[in-house]
This record gives C-alpha cells, structure tokens and sequence, in this order.
C-alpha cells in the first residue's frame, strides 16, 4: 500500500535535482564613461557602426577581398581553431550522454561437453547448448545534485567560448591580411620613389661628370654625385626585399602558393577604406568584442565546475539492470520454452574518507573560478586601451598626413629652387643633393604615414568588434567538420532571443518544480495518513 506513493517520492526527488553552482553573476568593470583623446583633438565622429559592417563592406579593392576571402578559406591557424570548436562541442556531446542511462544489447552461445570421468551420475558424454539474450542498463548514475549538470554545463560555455576564440582569430586574420597587403603596396610605392631617385641621381652623375670632362665642375661634386647614387642604389636593393618579404607573408597568410598576379596592379593611392566609423561609449563596445565574451564563457566554464566540485561531497547513486531469455535451442529464444532472468542492482556511495581529495579538488576549481575572473577584467581593459590607442592615432593622423604633403610641396620647392640657383652658377651643388635629400626624405615619410593612417582604419575596425557580425562560423570541409556551425545574423538579436528562451525555460523549470514539491508533498502526507 505504501509502494506507491514512496515510489513517486523518489521519482519527485530524482526530477527535483539541480546543480550546486553558485549562481552566476557577471563580474563588474569600471568602464570609462568616454574614450581617451589627445590634448586639443577632437575624436572622430562617425555614423557606421563596426559590428554592423561586414568586412566585405568595410573593403573595396577587390584584390584585397579576394586576397582575405583566399586567407579565410586556406589559413592553417584559422583551419585549426574550427577543429578547435569541433573537438568542443563532440566533449559537449560527450558530457551530455553522461545525463541519459546506457542500455546495451548482449547475445551469446556456450557451449558445454563433459567426458565419462567427469559425469558421477552416468555414463558417456554429455554435451549442453546454451543461447542467451539480453538487455543492460550500466551504472546510470541518479544526478540528485547536479555533478553531471555541472559537468555539462561547463562543457557547453567551453564549447560557445571556443567558438568565440574562433572569432577572434578570424577577426585578426582579417585585419592582419589587410595589413599586410598596405605593408606590400607601401614598400612597392617606396621602392617606384626609390627607382625615381635612383634615375634621377645617375642622371645627375652622368652630367656632372660630362661637365667635369668639359672642364666645368670639380671632383668634390663629382664624387657627392656618386655618393647620392649609391645611397640610392642601396635603398633600392633595401625595398626590393621588402617588396619580396611582404609577397611572402601574404601568401603565408592566404595558405597559398605564390602566385603575383592575385596581388593585381594596384596602388596605395587606389585603396578607400570607410572612415566613418562610430566608437560607442566603452560599456557597449566592449562586450561585444569576441575575446571579451569568450573570456566571459570560459568564466561561466569554471562556475560550473565548482558545482561538479561541491556535489563530489554528497552520495552517489547507480543503478545497474537487466534482463534477458536463455534456452538451449536457437529457436528456442524466440519461443516459450525459453526461460527469463533479470538482475536489478542500486548501488549508492557515500564519500567517508577521500584524504582532503575533494576539498583539494573544490579549492582547485574556486582557483581556477578567480583565475579566470582576472582573465575576464584583463581582456576588458585590453579592449579599452586598444580602442583607445586607435581612436587617438585616428585622431591625429589626418592632420599628420595633410601636414606630411604640405611638407612635401615645401621641400619640392626647395629642390627646384636650388637646381636652378646651381644651373646658374648662384650656388653650389651640394645645396642642391641637400635639398634632393631632405624631399626624397620627406616622400618616404609620407608614404609611411599614409600606410599608418589605412593600417589605423583597419585596426580601428578590428578593435571595435568589426567583422563580428555576422558571425560566420564557416565550414571548411567535409572531413574538419561533420556539420556547418550555426551562422549569427546579429549578435545583439541573437542573444536577445537566447536570453529570452534562457528565461522561459528557467520559468517553465521552476514552474515544474514546484507542481512536482507540491506532489511530493501531497504523497507524503497521504503516505502519513495511510500510516496512522
């Protein structure tokens, strides 16, 4: 008479396990309320937000999206991250089995022959057949409080913080592509100036030494003709193994083989780059930058990991069952002279003396909890210095460029200016390779700066979570991944509806408890009453 309701007080307590995990609570940061900026600059203001823009909008030379669309197919640390994530999510799969009971199927045959020797009650031989069938449950453990939920939980925010490490790698190979790529077309503008100088000093030479054959000229300038020459020659050699140097680290970065015509003919002055990027305020940048919220998974991780720690000190339960038929004819299995047999076999384990195991294995978790809380507060103040530090050179570059070219048309001038005092015989020629000097000079350091102004707009958008939305987790091929991973439209609408189903089943959970206590509570008191 009490079977009944003290088997649905089990079966509530059973449905009523939760986790031991502390709840979890975003940890707090001191965001600034605004981004640093020079004395006397004014912070770029602009109406495009960087995780709105795909990289494919953010680009528009064609060669460079062909060369990083080349790069997210065939880099090999990109390649390797997406195992990354598909090797987390199998460990998910298999932290999540550890929830269902195992059930395996098992057949055999014995057979049996005893000799004349052997058989006390007879003579001859005498052979034994025997079939057996049957059905296991193997040690399915009852989580009453929560370790295998703990477990899994932790393997899931491992699985979405590799997905976000993913991100980030993609992210930087973007970026890292693209720059590359300014680095490429800057030492080849270097090395088109550098030819241009080198022409024009052999041409120099060439007349000077004419001159010096007529009687015209001294050797002291001859030989600063010769001087500017080499100078010249040396800085051409000097780029042309830039030029080289940076075809190779493209195509690393592209995991091809060398190939120049997919660089194209393009110029640094041919790249346009969107400049109208927007920095919100640093609460809402931040935590959309992929190593923030991976750093923020991997937090969760550990959370988890003390509920698996604490429910090591309580009881644990295994349940091992089974049932099967044996005859001693194949066919007899499958008919009614085969007789049953089941075993059912609870077994639970209470945790007496484990030498300071456990405790070692909680303090270790709550270790490894606050390890990963200063992880979480550095990548934010990573973020903040980095968006910061590019916000400020976009700040000043502009003027830096403008300034750079003002200079430029200055110590052109000036070179003209000199060549034609020299031609006249108003001054010497070493104003004039002074003057050559400072303008070449001068060009160098204005084509280093216009790449830095492109590099900043491309880690600018980097920093600011760019190439984040959507977040395309791709595919690479059939043998890396066994399925494609779910593509994000929007980060913000996404989570958004994570949130919201997260809070649904939250209620729905709680809702189901509390009708199963009520339940239980019923049964018991109907178990009472029943007594009495």
């Amino acid at each position: 008479m009490l079977r009944k309701p003290l088997l649905t007080v089990a079966l509530g307590a059973m449905l009523a396990s939760c986790t031991m995990a502390p709840n979890y609570e975003r940890p707090d940061f001191a965001a600034a309320p605004e981004w640093n900026s020079p004395s006397g600059y004014e912070l770029p203001v602009g109406e495009a937000m960087a995780t709105k823009l795909t990289w494919q909008e953010f680009f528009a030379d064609q060669h460079l999206k062909m060369g990083i669309e080349t790069a997210l197919e065939n880099n090999k640390n990109l390649r390797e991250s997406a195992l990354n994530i598909a090797e987390a999510r199998a460990m998910y799969r298999i932290n999540r089995a550890d929830l269902l009971p195992t059930v395996n199927a098992n057949g055999s045959y014995t057979a049996t022959e005893s000799s004349e020797r052997s058989n006390l009650f007879g003579s001859g031989t005498r052979s034994t057949d025997l079939y057996e069938v049957n059905l296991g449950v193997a040690s399915y453990e009852l989580d009453f409080f929560g370790r295998l939920r703990s477990q899994s939980n932790a393997a899931i925010n491992d699985y979405l913080a590799t997905k976000e490490a993913y991100a980030v790698v993609r992210n930087a190979l973007i970026a890292e592509t693209a720059n590359a790529y300014l680095q490429y077309l800057a030492d080849k503008k270097l090395l088109d100036l550098t030819k241009k100088t080198l022409d024009a000093q052999k041409n120099t030479y060439e007349l000077l030494q004419k001159s010096l054959d007529s009687g015209i000229g001294t050797e002291q300038d001859l030989s600063r003709a010769a001087t500017a020459v080499e100078t010249a020659q040396v800085n051409y050699h000097q780029y042309s193994r830039f030029v080289a140097q940076d075809e190779n680290a493209l195509f690393l970065l592209m995991g091809v083989p060398n190939d120049r015509s997919m660089l194209g003919d393009v110029t640094l002055d041919d790249i346009e780059l969107r400049d109208d990027l927007m920095a919100n305020i640093p609460s809402e940048v931040l935590l959309l930058r992929p190593d923030v919220r991976q750093a923020e998974y991997e937090l969760k991780a550990r959370n988890a990991e003390i509920g698996a720690a604490r429910a090591a000190f309580f009881p644990s339960i295994t349940l091992t069952g089974n049932y099967g038929f044996a005859s001693t004819t194949f066919d007899g299995l499958f008919s009614d002279e085969a007789f049953g047999a089941w075993s059912f076999m609870p077994q639970i384990r209470l945790p007496i003396f484990e030498g300071g195991r456990n405790r070692a294995n909680l303090e270790i978790a709550n270790l490894r909890k606050r390890k990963e809380i200063l992880q979480y507060e550095a990548a934010i103040q990573t973020a903040f210095r980095e968006v910061s530090d590019e916000l400020a050179a976009r700040a000043t570059l502009d003027q830096q460029l403008a300034a750079q070219r003002r200079l430029v048309k200055a110590a052109e001038r000036v070179y003209d200016v000199a060549q034609a005092r020299f031609k006249g015989g108003g001054d010497s020629f070493l104003s004039v390779l002074d003057s050559q000097r400072e303008l070449y000079s001068f060009q160098q350091n204005e084509i280093g700066t216009q790449r830095e102004q492109l590099s900043n707009l491309v880690t600018l958008y980097k920093v600011l979570g760019g190439g984040t939305e959507p977040a395309v987790y791709k595919k690479l091929d059939e043998d890396d991944i066994e399925e494609p991973l779910e593509e994000q439209k929007k980060y913000k609408k996404v989570k958004r509806k994570q949130e919201k189903k997260e809070a649904k089943r939250i209620k729905k959970q709680e809702a189901k408890l509390a009708k199963e206590r009520a339940k239980q509570l019923e049964d018991e008191t109907k178990a009472v009453q029943e007594i009495e």
